[in-house]
């Protein structure tokens, strides 16, 4: 197997509680880094096997907004190759796809032989957002209920490995996040009208959340939880359980070297000084 057995116990950040447990102290940076980049080595033995074995492999994200999906799958994907990691991020639907059976749209995306593929929000947009705000009716819910345990297990059935994470922020964290981005000028196209309308409807979201876990939490595609308050936490936690899920196994590299450059052969170095942009830093 190429997975580490080495999980360490990473310390935090001295200037916080030292009374106080885990997940209220805060990592340091350094220890998170090299943790990220540990995982990051058995990512790449992850994304090497699954070409090599032509495996497929599906990881859904879902959580309230705030709750650090992407954070999560930008450190999954940052070190590997997107040939293999394919994020699929669907906008809203078309009229076209409004009239379709409602997984429809999602079904060209899922991984062929040697892709991982990752949704940031999946067809659980019915069960979340759809539903709590009204875009589609309680019989289109059930019947949403109804048929997705058949398609998952569908999917399952057809060589797929489905992974369903569920990002759990609290709505202290969420509102800390929320206002940032209202604050902070990079992260402005983060925050949408929806995700306004959508903070006042917590409970609302609570009650969704408890609904989709009873009837889409099955034994071939459950739901894995994980709390994300502390998004450095949330990150290695998910990485980690991730790779724990799958059997993957280290592919063999022979010793590689550089090869020799090939000769000059009389070739002069071109002036294109004029072509250079200007060297503000």
């Amino acid at each position: 197997m190429g997975k580490s057995n080495k999980y360490k116990e990473l310390k935090s950040d001295d200037t916080t509680d030292p009374e106080a447990g885990p997940e209220l102290r805060k990592l340091k940076r350094k220890d998170y880094e090299e943790e990220l980049a540990r995982l990051h080595v058995e990512l790449v033995q992850l994304q090497e096997w699954v070409r090599r074995e032509k495996k497929k492999i599906c990881i859904v994200f879902e959580g309230r907004d705030g709750a650090g999906k992407g954070g999560v799958i930008k450190a999954l994907t940052e070190r590997v190759s997107p040939r293999t990691f394919r994020v699929v991020a669907l906008p809203a639907p078309t009229e076209r796809e409004k009239s379709q059976m409602y997984i429809q749209r999602y079904m060209p995306h899922l991984p062929a032989a040697s892709e991982i593929v990752i949704f940031d929000r999946s067809w659980y947009n019915r069960a979340g957002v759809e539903r709590v705000m009204g875009f589609c009716t309680e019989k289109q819910v059930e019947a949403f209920f109804a048929a997705v345990p058949s398609v998952e297990r569908a999917m399952v059935d057809s060589g797929i490995q489905l992974l369903k994470y569920w990002l759990e922020v609290s709505p202290e964290e969420q509102t800390k996040r929320l206002e940032s981005r209202i604050n902070d000028g990079r992260k402005l196209w983060k925050l949408t009208e929806m995700d306004l309308k959508s903070y006042s409807r917590w409970h609302d979201y609570t009650r969704a959340r408890d609904d989709m876990f009873l009837k889409t939490d099955t034994a071939w595609a459950p739901w894995r939880v994980a709390k994300s308050d502390d998004k450095k936490r949330a990150r290695l936690n998910i990485i980690t359980d991730l790779l724990k899920q799958i059997p993957y196994e280290t592919t063999p590299r022979p010793k590689i070297e550089l090869p020799k450059r090939d000769k000059a052969h009389g070739y002069v170095e071109s002036d294109y000084t004029s072509k250079l942009i200007p060297e503000v830093f």
